[in-house]
């Protein structure tokens, strides 16, 4: 280095600092305070132009939405009372950033509709809320467990209607929640088709480990009786520069659908009750995943994971698969690019899938079944 280029290293070495500070640094949501009540707008827009290849031969060249987070828009709000006590709510739409239609044609709010109370004890809530395991995303692998996560392949329970809830404080690292849903409950069958969860979580130092839990019960009367469950056990831990993740699940959420050996989900991964009819339920599976990231600055992280679904009843329904990826962080907007690969054994049919279903995927049985599914994705999330 010259002596002339000496007196700006600093300087340069200010600019970059900055730079990454402010890439890193969102912008505030909208909110309004009035008294002792706040209420936030919030959402994002998520597109990726997505490449398909399966090893039929067929592709896919697309514009999709919801990689990495599904569109949507919100409103939030809480009520201070005072001494511990706050009322809350959250009002949340999905949306398809493609094209401007909902992504539930029958609700106003699909992905969430709940209000509940914050005590010094805990926080009630009711409505139609989230899924234990699908809040633990940031938990499992580099890309919270959406598009390229082998175990978002499988499909995960979403959320539910008319769902009881309480949420314990943390306490010396253990957070407890347990969650009943009376969405299915009949005339004089307050338990009919019924979905629990319950979920521990310990965090401490570099160190966070959980279970989560649903189960659901199907409708009475019908050809399979088989409770159907998704058990998910997940560690992680934070190295400095970035996290290793392993996962495990146990499950019988998954099914024949359409010609394909795989892609039903007898729990429903967006609040369907079990009906129990799905002679998938019978078929037990267990998922093993483990991923890795790594900050190479503040705003850019890379990533990678591999991962394998194991039918543990003997049919024959396997599948492995793998993922790398890159995300660059600038106040509100999330770029990435995920390169991935997704082998079904000859019984097995399983796709990849975002955090939103993929709306145009392949849906023909020889582009599935038995195949290899090569997928590159590039897109931006906007958050608001």
């Amino acid at each position: 280095m010259t002596r002339r280029a000496i007196p700006y290293a600093p300087g340069a070495l200010a600019f970059l600092t900055a730079s990454a500070a402010f890439a890193q640094t969102p912008a505030v949501p909208a909110t309004i305070r009035i008294a002792d009540a706040s209420f936030t707008l919030y959402g994002d827009l998520d597109l990726y132009f997505n490449y398909m290849h399966s090893s039929s031969g067929a592709n896919i060249f697309a514009i999709q939405d919801g990689a990495m987070l599904r569109s949507r828009v919100g409103v939030r709000g809480d009520v201070d009372f005072g001494d511990g006590f706050k009322a809350n709510f959250v009002l949340e739409q999905g949306l398809n950033g493609t094209s401007g239609a909902p992504a539930d044609t029958t609700r106003l709010f699909d992905r969430q509709a709940w209000a509940g109370l914050l005590t010094p004890v805990g926080e009630f809530r009711a409505g139609r809320q989230n899924t234990e395991v699908f809040l633990r995303g940031g938990a499992i692998d580099y890309g919270e467990r959406t598009l390229g996560a082998v175990i978002n392949a499988f499909g995960v329970p979403s959320r539910y209607d008319s769902d009881l809830v309480y949420i314990s404080p943390r306490l010396v690292g253990v957070q407890a929640v347990a969650h009943y849903s009376l969405q299915g409950s009949t005339v004089d069958s307050p338990t009919a088709q019924r979905v629990y969860q319950i979920a521990l979580d310990y965090e401490i130092g570099p160190v966070r480990v959980g279970y989560a839990r649903v189960a659901g019960k199907p409708a009475p009367a019908m050809p399979v009786q088989r409770i159907v469950t998704y058990d998910n056990l997940y560690a992680n831990y934070n190295y400095g520069s970035g996290k290793v993740y392993l996962v495990y699940i146990r499950s019988n959420n998954n099914g024949p659908t359409a010609g394909l050996f795989n892609g039903s989900s007898p729990l429903g991964n967006t609040g369907a009750l079990i009906a129990g009819t799905d002679v998938g339920a019978e078929t037990y599976y267990n998922i093993y995943q483990a991923s890795a990231d790594y900050a190479i600055t503040p705003a850019l992280r890379v990533g990678g994971l591999v991962g394998a679904i194991r039918d543990s009843s003997g049919g024959g329904q396997n599948a492995s698969g793998g993922s790398v990826g890159s995300h660059y962080v600038f106040r509100n907007v999330k770029l990435y690019l995920i390169a991935d690969l997704l082998r079904n054994s000859p019984n097995a049919g399983f796709r990849p899938s975002g955090s939103a279903g993929l709306t145009k995927p392949f849906t023909a049985p020889e582009d599935v079944n038995g195949k290899a599914i090569l997928g590159v994705h590039l897109g931006f999330v906007l958050r608001f």
